[in-house]
């Protein structure tokens, strides 16, 4: 389901984490951005289990505040299933899923904070950038 837009965004895991364990940082307005329609977020269940695994080991969320956050981020994004996920950074295997999930999704954009993904720059087309350039690319 694309938006007005069609700008589509990956945000990485360390981006949910700023976004719903830090509401009222300068990052919180990626999220208010995205509930007003000026881009659709696009995720993963990868991405997804791993930002609830870490607000749970990391953060201590409960289950149900964790949930909570679950249907928010359900309720808000376009969920895409990879059927391929490249090996392209091997000091984090993981980070490897939010470059799957962009390609699947047709992402415009990731948005990270993760030094491995940012050095990539770009891939497969699509930029790789930190949030506050994202806001800036969205006039905030």
């Amino acid at each position: 389901m694309r938006e007005a837009t069609g700008l589509r965004a990956v945000l990485d895991t360390n981006v949910y984490l700023s976004v719903f364990v830090f509401p009222e940082s300068r990052v919180f307005d990626l999220w208010r951005l995205a509930r007003e329609g000026r881009y659709t977020v696009v995720i993963s269940p990868f991405i997804l289990r791993e930002f609830m695994e870490k607000l749970r080991e990391k953060f201590g969320v409960p289950a149900a505040a964790r949930e909570i956050v679950k249907r928010r981020v359900l309720r808000k994004a376009d969920i895409v299933q990879p059927q391929t996920v490249p090996k392209v950074i091997a000091d984090d295997p993981d980070d490897d899923h939010i470059l799957a999930c962009a390609v699947a999704g047709e992402a415009s954009v990731i948005v990270s904070g993760n030094k491995h993904l940012l050095r990539l720059r770009e891939y497969h087309g699509i930029p790789i950038v930190r949030p506050m350039d994202f806001l800036r690319t969205l006039g905030k």
